[in-house]
């Protein structure tokens, strides 16, 4: 049985307006999918009226905590000791967003809480992977 997290997070858009707007997004984190986080963005904010969902590596999110990070679509760091940036990249462009640092390792907490770091490969059922073979 999976069991899946969630948490709303503030987040400032960076853009080249003056004012950047607010916007929550929600993390979530299921157990079915260790290895990963999923990140939603609201439908107000996408070009289509849809919520835009991204999924990268929990190991991503806590290194751009405290150290640039990342390689590909998804990249993460920190800016300053409160405050963490993380890049979304498409070949239509990127979206930026700035999120407390404070929420983002809460919510890691409660991830591991779940699985902890190192066991993500420990919760997958052998049995039923030998019994499909």
């Amino acid at each position: 049985m999976s069991l899946t997290i969630e948490q709303s997070v503030r987040a400032r858009l960076i853009t080249s307006a003056e004012k950047e707007p607010a916007v929550r997004v929600l993390l979530r984190y299921d157990s079915a999918d260790p290895l990963a986080i999923h990140l939603i963005f609201p439908p107000e904010v996408s070009l289509d009226g849809r919520p835009v969902p991204w999924t990268f590596a929990r190991d991503l999110l806590e290194s751009g905590l405290s150290t640039p990070s990342g390689a590909g679509d998804v990249h993460v760091w920190p800016c300053g000791r409160a405050q963490t940036i993380i890049e979304f990249s498409v070949p239509e462009g990127a979206a930026l967003i700035q999120i407390d640092t404070a929420p983002l390792r809460r919510f890691l907490l409660r991830s591991y809480a779940v699985i902890a770091p190192g066991e993500e490969t420990l919760t997958f059922d052998l049995s039923a992977l030998l019994r499909d073979v």
